[in-house]
């Protein structure tokens, strides 16, 4: 019997393939979106009780990713990664078997902290199997895979929710986890790091800072009705991410080295990584009302629609790996950025009757322009944080992109529905209303990222290798 890691170690490619084949379970989750009405139904809930699904989930895997980025650096990331895996498997069954809406919500936290486990590592393992001169191509294999699983979520949730109800849509992810379990061992692990201290207040207030942070959001929609609520969760992230950065200033062991944000650039790629996928989940937000209140298509039809853009985030990851060989990762960066503004302008213009072909064809380009600055982003965390804390670097990208996401899904749609309530005050028709709504938050969108590109100007990406 081979020695562990070593068939991975023999053929990377297949390291690579368990490593996404763990990772494939995380972007599987917009399948729950298609779910949403049935879960309703079958707790008798108010349609507003479903944010809570969403939020146990992604308030937990999004303050966590980061922490266990540190503690896979510390412990080995094989191991982290198999604890994900496990979890994960877990807590699918408990989410398919829940009697009772309290108990989805518990299990849905501990599949949060499933997922925070694989995506905190997942990179660092899969750059481990290769030399440094490889690293871009394995990341753009690891972006694949989200592209990969955003795309066939909803499409396999349709199919499973009608034949077998809402619990198919976790059921169909235990066997995937408990696989990648199985096959996770022909990975190579690592020895713990002997004299590694983990910050554990550092830890604690990190976790307390995302977590105010994604609670001010959820609290921006009921600002009217409890100001109050929304305050003191401001208060809670300002505080304890102030107190976060001073401990870690300090710290000899930090979560991860603050003082690395001095360099701008990386500060701007870490930050804008945020921003644009802020921008870019306007397409999974509105677009689907849109095809169904303007386009008037059946459910399944705008699922395929939609899945355009993961599509083009799966294509990009391998083509940014080809890119890099001639571009540098901040040029590559910029051109992300670009492809996704372009695309973002042509969906501003979509009006009534709708054009699904040409919608199809901006919601692709957009999916191709997120993944080529992710890869990016990737590439220039890991060449900036040391190869010993690549768990750090890794999780770090995760982390960004889940906040930028949970923040588009409050700011543009506070846009939305603002816009949209104020045209319809003005007396236009329903369809007038929406599309005025509509196309104020996606040149909002559009303007977050032109934000990004004339910041990555003025730092004279084009012409840095």
């Amino acid at each position: 019997m081979a020695r562990s890691g070593a068939i991975a170690e023999r053929h990377p490619a297949f390291g690579v393939l368990v490593v996404g084949l763990g990772t494939l379970v995380v972007p599987f989750d917009s399948s729950v979106n298609v779910a949403f009405p049935h879960i309703i139904r079958g707790f008798d809930l108010p349609i507003p009780a479903i944010q809570w699904v969403v939020i146990a989930y992604t308030l937990t895997y999004a303050a966590l990713t980061l922490v266990f980025g540190r503690v896979g650096d510390i412990l080995g990331y094989r191991r982290i990664f198999q604890f994900g895996n496990v979890s994960g498997a877990v807590a699918f069954v408990l989410c398919a078997a829940a009697p009772g809406f309290g108990w989805l919500l518990g299990a849905r936290v501990l599949q949060g902290v499933g997922a925070a486990l694989v995506l905190s590592c997942g990179p660092a393992l899969a750059t481990g199997l290769y030399p440094e001169e490889q690293r871009t191509r394995v990341l753009g294999f690891y972006t694949m895979m989200f592209g990969i699983g955003g795309a066939l979520g909803p499409i396999l949730a349709g199919e499973l929710v009608q034949r077998f109800d809402w619990p198919a849509v976790f059921w169909f992810r235990a066997p995937i986890a408990v696989l990648a379990f199985a096959l996770s061992w022909s990975l190579p692990g690592t020895n713990p790091r002997g004299h590694q201290r983990f910050d554990s207040i550092g830890a604690a207030l990190l976790v307390l800072a995302i977590t105010g942070l994604l609670l001010t959001l959820n609290q921006l929609r009921a600002l009217h009705d409890a100001p109050w609520a929304c305050i003191a969760a401001a208060a809670l992230t300002v505080l304890s991410g102030a107190a976060f950065i001073q401990r870690e200033l300090r710290a000899a062991q930090p979560i991860i080295n603050v003082r690395l944000f001095r360099d701008p650039d990386f500060a701007l790629v870490t930050a804008a990584h945020a921003v644009l996928n802020l921008a870019g989940f306007s397409v999974m937000l509105l677009v689907p009302f849109y095809l169904d209140q303007i386009g008037g298509l059946a459910v399944t039809a705008s699922g395929l629609a939609l899945a355009s853009s993961p599509v083009g985030v799966m294509l990009a990851g391998p083509l940014a790996g080809r890119l890099a060989a001639t571009l540098s990762a901040r040029r590559l960066a910029l051109l992300g950025a670009t492809v996704m503004l372009i695309a973002q302008c042509g969906i501003v213009a979509a009006d009534a009757p709708v054009n699904i072909p040409l919608l199809v064809g901006w919601m692709f380009l957009q999916g191709v322009g997120l993944g080529l600055f992710q890869v990016a982003c990737f590439d220039i965390s890991t060449a900036t944080i040391p190869r010993a804390d690549r768990g750090v670097a890794g999780s770090l990208v995760m982390m960004t992109r889940t906040v930028g996401v949970v923040t588009g899904a409050t700011v543009l749609m506070l846009i939305f529905q603002g816009i949209r309530a104020e045209s319809a005050a003005h007396g236009a028709t329903d369809q007038a209303a929406f599309l005025a709504g509509f196309h104020a938050a996606f040149q909002i969108a559009a303007a977050f990222t032109a934000l990004v590109i004339g910041a990555g100007l003025w730092r004279r990406w084009p012409g840095k290798r």
